[in-house]
């Protein structure tokens, strides 16, 4: 994992996608499991954004969305959420070489 510089995000802009852990913007930065845990929510999950200088606050393209049952460790939340980035990250990259994805300012449109 990298923060990559603001200069690199500008040149960049809404063309690099990130995955992350949860539901930005809720928990950005590392240790998203243990955090929604602490926290007691419901849902957790996960979301693909556009990179951009600040990190894990790029606009959000897809999120996928699981339950946070109350026996979970970090490492079951984990598991889970791992099956849902491997659905929903190649379907933004898809959209993009689609030409289906439009950003208006924090919002990511789909055609």
């Amino acid at each position: 994992m990298r923060v990559l510089t603001p200069l690199f995000c500008q040149e960049f802009k809404n063309c690099i996608m990130n995955i992350h852990p949860a539901l930005l913007p809720s928990f950005p930065g590392l240790h998203v499991q243990k955090k929604a845990l602490d926290w007691g929510v419901r849902y957790s999950g996960a979301t693909v954004h556009f990179v951009s200088e600040e990190v894990d606050m790029g606009p959000i393209i897809i999120q996928a969305v699981v339950p946070v049952l109350q026996d979970d460790t970090e490492e079951i939340l984990s598991e889970r959420i791992l099956k849902e980035e491997h659905k929903i990250y190649p379907e933004a990259v898809r959209l993009f070489f689609e030409g289906k994805l439009e950003v208006q300012g924090r919002r990511v449109y789909i055609r």
